[in-house]
């Protein structure tokens, strides 16, 4: 996939960061969490196998980076601020790759992804359309 994270201009779709706060991430450990295993998470049960200490809703867009995160190609950067604006998972395999990046844009207030970045992404769409999904479904 190196040609689709070199395109000039674009995101570093494939880029990984962290998205734990150190508290979320203590609180993951004190769980026996390894971040992986938020892919098969219930929000609901996350939050109160916590104390409360991870509300329901950010548990929800916790397991959504990750989860996005899964699919090849995508790091948890991009993951992460796609799953703050609202996406998940299928919605980046299915919708249009301008719809995904124009909400991520939306969301961050500016244009952060640009054509580059779409092209980039609908390659990566196109290549999981021709392979088998391993990836947690909804």
């Amino acid at each position: 996939m190196g040609e689709v994270q070199t395109l000039p201009g674009a995101f570093p779709l494939h880029q990984e960061r962290d998205f734990l706060s150190e508290s979320e991430w203590v609180v993951l450990k004190l769980l026996c969490r390894p971040v992986e295993s938020l892919a098969e998470a219930d929000a609901a049960e996350l939050s109160r196998a916590s104390g409360g200490q991870l509300s329901e809703p950010r548990c929800e867009v916790l397991i959504r980076i990750v989860r996005i995160a899964s699919l090849p190609g995508l790091g948890s950067w991009i993951a992460r601020l796609m799953a703050e604006a609202g996406l998940n998972e299928h919605d980046i395999r299915t919708l249009s790759a301008e719809d995904i990046m124009q909400r991520v844009n939306n969301h961050a207030g500016y244009p952060l992804c640009n054509r580059a970045t779409i092209l980039a992404l609908e390659a990566l769409q196109k290549r999981w359309s021709t392979t088998p999904t391993n990836t947690t479904q909804q």
